[in-house]
């Protein structure tokens, strides 16, 4: 067989296509896999590229596949449905006792991990697996039962969906930042701050320019500062006292009360959007993942009644 790399497009153009083609817009293309509409575009006309014509008509506000489009559609679904399957058929299912649950890095180490022996001494029964990736994954497809998601229900037509925090931002720095260089009092005076930014690849993020827009603040379309991909890198800058950063309320209550961030202003940007436990509506939980759907939902918006996992401090070489 030729080599199958030089003959078949890259596998993500084709399931950025799949889910263009399915849901007939690539911002909702990118709200289902987390990412954006523009690397949703760029992801489609790479394949276009290189299947030598257009698969979509573009319209304002929605896409329509075009007449090679459709008959492309129907072979790509076919295929990835039937690989789907095939590595379900030889995937190692875990035990009834595992719960497996889909979160982001920073919920794993910054929620989860202070919480982990309570729940042991709450539900000893049970073995937790946080899975963790870049992206969001279509939980159904990975066949993993409960997920924490960001956004709002609409973004997940097929789950059910039980909200325990909103989402809300506040600035945050150590007492080391604020005492080197003063607090500020007012939004406006973090023009002339360090900020650490969020520069976040797959999901949506709020960032510093949304926050101070929301505060009323004009002329930040150009906030210097540090820069990370990772949330948990962007919060150790705050914690090593070399910048203020944007916190999401539920994952750094603990740190506020245990002291090592400060809240930064009064302003708190509420998106509108939550946080929310998410599973499968055409597959029913078992015993043992209602027990971990249930516990989660018994914490809500209590996110600061824990004290956090300490991040690692950077050395001093």
């Amino acid at each position: 067989m030729a080599n199958l790399r030089r003959l078949l497009p890259s596998f993500r153009g084709l399931v950025a296509f799949e889910a263009a083609g399915r849901l007939g817009s690539f911002t909702r293309a990118g709200e289902e896999l987390g990412m954006t509409q523009s690397a949703i575009s760029y992801s489609i006309r790479t394949l276009e590229d290189e299947v030598g014509q257009p698969l979509f008509e573009r319209g304002h506000r929605e896409v329509t596949l075009t007449s090679a489009g459709s008959r492309l559609h129907v072979e790509v679904t076919r295929s990835l449905y039937q690989l789907a399957q095939g590595i379900n058929a030889v995937r190692t299912k875990p035990p009834d006792d595992v719960v497996t649950l889909s979160v982001s890095t920073a919920f794993a180490t910054l929620w989860f991990a202070p919480r982990l022996q309570r729940m042991r001494t709450d539900l000893p029964e049970i073995e937790l697996r946080l899975h963790t990736a870049d992206r969001d994954l279509d939980i159904a497809a990975e066949d993993i039962p409960l997920g924490i998601r960001g956004g709002r229900p609409k973004n997940w037509p097929g789950y059910h969906c039980d909200q325990f925090a909103t989402e809300e931002l506040i600035a945050v720095a150590s007492p080391e930042y604020l005492a080197a260089h003063g607090t500020p009092e007012h939004p406006r005076e973090l023009l002339n701050h360090h900020l650490a930014h969020l520069d976040e690849p797959y999901r949506y993020a709020a960032t510093w320019r949304d926050w101070l827009r929301s505060a009323g603040v004009s002329g930040a379309s150009r906030v210097r500062g540090t820069r990370a991909n990772e949330y948990v890198a962007v919060l150790q800058m705050a914690f090593d006292g070399d910048a203020v950063a944007l916190g999401w309320r539920h994952l750094v209550e603990g740190f506020l009360k245990n002291g090592r961030l400060q809240q930064v202003t009064d302003h708190t940007f509420r998106t509108g959007n939550a946080y929310y436990v998410i599973n499968p509506k055409h597959k029913p939980l078992n015993e043992n993942c209602i027990k971990v759907r249930d516990w989660i939902l018994s914490h809500k918006e209590h996110s600061g009644d824990t004290e956090p996992v300490p991040v690692q401090a950077r050395s001093a070489d």
